[in-house]
């Protein structure tokens, strides 16, 4: 059965690392492709990324939770059965990781002082403001062989790979910290208990005309199915619910 995959942060902290992967999928697919043609999306996912950097200590929450995932991996090399190798290159890849977060001057800063960058993203922070004639620098420097461009790209993506790595691996770990599980409900409403919770995630089937909405935080969340309407946009739905829930 085909389904559609939902997923839901319920602290600030798993908000932030599901901000920046999505971002990462923008500018990676922009970079794989022609980024003369998606420049706009490229830019303006690689801004956010930064102003995400900026604003919050992502920083500091990735090296805390890979700390805490590197003491979980060596509990783990213990146990009988396992799959020392697996688990010995995630030991190694969480060590690396971390070193290279700790250094004083976070790689990524490069990016701020970086001139033609600057320069952009003063423009791109005003609606309207990344028009070709606002920004001659960038007209030039989309029409600079493609190789100059993709090498640009290459090194400016390159200084932010230990925080895309970084979350990948706690993504990683925190979604496979629950199978999902069937669920029915008969009026498209569920609640329950989220202590100890930080993502839920939620599968429904493709062929369902109805989605879910999803509030709460690390004491309790609640489940709303909604139905898409014409006249007010969305209703809530009240028939029987057939969806999986993983609580991670």
């Amino acid at each position: 059965m085909t389904t559609i995959l939902y997923e839901h942060p319920l602290n600030e902290r798993i908000r932030n690392y599901l901000k920046l992967e999505q971002l990462f999928v923008h500018v990676d697919s922009c970079a794989m492709s022609d980024v003369s043609i998606n420049h706009q999306v490229f830019f303006n996912a690689l801004f956010a990324i930064l102003d995400t950097l900026e604003r919050s200590d992502v920083r500091g929450e990735l090296i805390k939770d890979l700390e805490k995932l590197q003491q979980s991996l060596v509990v783990w090399s213990q146990a009988p059965n396992i799959d020392t190798s697996a688990l010995d290159k995630n030991l190694k890849e969480t060590v690396n990781l971390v070193s290279q977060l700790k250094v004083n001057s976070p790689t990524w800063c490069q990016l701020k002082d970086h001139k033609l960058l600057a320069s952009l993203k003063q423009r791109f922070a005003i609606q309207g403001g990344n028009s070709s004639f606002d920004l001659p620098q960038l007209q030039f420097w989309l029409h600079q062989p493609s190789s100059i461009i993709n090498s640009d790209v290459k090194q400016w993506l390159t200084l932010l790979d230990n925080i895309k790595f970084s979350l990948a691996l706690i993504l990683k770990f925190i979604r496979q910290r629950a199978e999902f599980e069937s669920i029915e409900t008969e009026s498209g409403f569920y609640q329950d208990n989220g202590e100890g919770l930080m993502l839920l995630r939620i599968k429904v089937a493709q062929t369902a005309h109805y989605y879910p909405t999803v509030s709460g935080n690390r004491f309790r969340y609640s489940i709303r199915f909604m139905l898409p309407c014409e006249q007010n946009g969305r209703r809530y739905s009240n028939q029987s619910t057939r969806f999986q829930l993983a609580r991670c």
